[in-house]
């Protein structure tokens, strides 16, 4: 198993051009929110009396890659935007504009991300290894990380 270093220097390949960069840091946030709202938005098998929230489970799934990577400040940070996303999510779910939001969102920052790409002129991590879809969020909190001056 890869550490939380040999990802970030994998994923850091990549994502040298500052424009991409600055791209794939507004635009995976957007995505991982984006995902949320949409498995939000799908309906919710009930499992002996429980009923189960697909947007839960991906962040459960997600946060147990990321114990993996023993990486506690990371992990922190995953959880606390996992549950600011959700409660978003949760926000706007009653309104009905969560799914309709959420498509335009994942649609439009896919777009930005492949952008990013192009002027890179490298492809996309996670199409080597889909393991890259969960790297990209640690990647852009590092920035954030940086200029709060915590070592992660």
């Amino acid at each position: 198993m890869k550490s939380y270093q040999q990802w970030m220097d994998e994923y850091g390949v990549d994502h040298t051009n500052p424009t991409n960069q600055a791209i794939h840091k507004i635009c995976v946030p957007l995505i991982m929110f984006s995902l949320l709202g949409v498995l939000w938005s799908l309906p919710r098998p009930v499992f002996a009396n429980i009923e189960l929230n697909w947007a839960y489970l991906l962040i459960l799934l997600a946060l147990s890659f990321y114990i993996t990577l023993k990486n506690i400040p990371m992990l922190l940070m995953m959880i606390l935007q996992a549950a600011l996303m959700l409660t978003v999510c949760a926000w706007l779910a009653p309104k009905s504009i969560l799914l309709q939001t959420s498509i335009i969102i994942f649609v439009l920052a896919w777009i930005g991300q492949f952008i990013g790409h192009k002027i890179e002129g490298k492809k996309p991590s996670f199409l080597q290894d889909l393991a890259f879809l969960l790297i990209g969020p640690l990647w852009v909190n590092r920035f954030l990380f940086k200029k709060l001056g915590i070592k992660a």
